[in-house]
């Protein structure tokens, strides 16, 4: 923070505000750091100026700039917690009228495009993972009553926990798998395995959020059962896609299914009762990040980087991702996969 505030004071020197320029970002770095050592402040006025806003706009760049040039990587959870707190200044003091300097976000986008910027993400996707391990561990042993009894909202809330944790954890990892080019997302042998196992795991995970919107949770296994296949990666897209179902779906069902289509062939689907894909939301269906609705630099998907990674583990394991949606009807992602009977080998 401090050298990222050094080199934009020393290039506002030169200018004709420079007095009122540099007083106004000591205040948005004084805020940075109060606020992301938890302290409630009071954001000064000033900030809400353009001068403060595009201050504001240049001084997240520069510590971007700064942390991918860097030959040692920032510490991940301190970079992600005085980027957030950055945004929320920036929020509070932009009161819709933001103004930044041109061509930023599309700079961020190409440095993360490069060696360096993909080692940062991975870099703080992984240690993302460590706390949410242990957050994990906390809450499935506290839900399975070692630690003491246990009440039935209590154990609800819980699995609340566990759930919300594991969909960190799991997008922590999709980064990862992203950010490397998707290589090693699919077992290197198949290996016996049973659908009707992995729909039940599956379920089990997303069950409480599930029960917290009041939404059914429907499985329909093949007849036979026992395949040899990429069990690890294709539980990976149905959780994703199955959570993905849920959050955009507000009552009814969500449902997995897997239809055996010849001997070797299954088709995989899951589908939810929600209000269907917004066509305007189709060109950026898979992409993890794409551009803010009033062109204010880069955002998540409203998808997240869930389907993104579906398609990439769907397509190592040799096969499609496919989608049809209807308004009143709901969405169903689908795709076939080449399972032979596990009896066959």
């Amino acid at each position: 923070m401090r050298l990222a505030m050094e080199r934009i004071a020393l290039d506002l020197s030169s200018g004709p505000d420079s007095e009122q320029a540099t007083e106004i970002l000591g205040l948005i770095g004084s805020a940075v750091v109060e606020r992301s050592r938890g302290k409630t402040i009071a954001l000064s006025p000033r900030l809400a100026s353009p001068l403060g806003v595009q201050l504001a706009h240049r001084l997240r760049a520069e510590l971007v700039r700064g942390w991918l040039s860097s030959e040692e990587p920032p510490d991940a959870l301190e970079a992600i917690r005085m980027m957030a707190v950055l945004e929320e200044v920036l929020q509070s003091a932009g009161s819709g009228t933001r103004e930044h300097p041109a061509g930023w976000d599309r700079d961020f986008a190409d440095r993360l495009s490069s060696p360096s910027g993909l080692e940062l993400v991975v870099e703080v996707a992984h240690d993302l993972r460590s706390p949410l391990t242990s957050v994990l561990f906390l809450a499935e042993t506290l839900q399975r009553g070692q630690s003491g009894p246990v009440n039935e909202l209590q154990h609800r809330q819980l699995g609340l926990i566990y759930s919300a944790a594991l969909g960190l954890s799991t997008l922590a990892s999709n980064v990862m798998e992203l950010a490397r080019g998707g290589s090693r997302l699919a077992d290197d042998q198949p290996a016996p395995f049973s659908v009707k196992d992995v729909f039940e795991s599956v379920a089990d995970i997303v069950r409480p959020m599930a029960e917290e919107k009041g939404l059914t949770i429907r499985l329909l296994p093949p007849s036979n059962d026992h395949r040899l296949g990429p069990a690890q990666a294709l539980s990976r897209v149905l959780l994703n896609l199955t959570t993905n179902a849920i959050k955009f779906t507000e009552e009814g069902f969500v449902e997995l299914v897997a239809k055996a289509k010849g001997l070797r062939t299954v088709e995989f689907s899951v589908r939810d009762t929600g209000h269907g894909i917004n066509p305007e939301a189709v060109e950026t269906l898979y992409q993890p990040f794409r551009r803010a609705p009033k062109g204010d630099g880069l955002t998540f998907s409203g998808t997240g980087l869930g389907l993104a990674l579906c398609r990439k583990l769907v397509e190592v394991m040799g096969s499609e991702l496919e989608y049809e949606t209807g308004e009143e009807w709901g969405t169903r992602f689908y795709f076939e996969m080449e399972l032979p009977p596990a009896s066959s080998s």
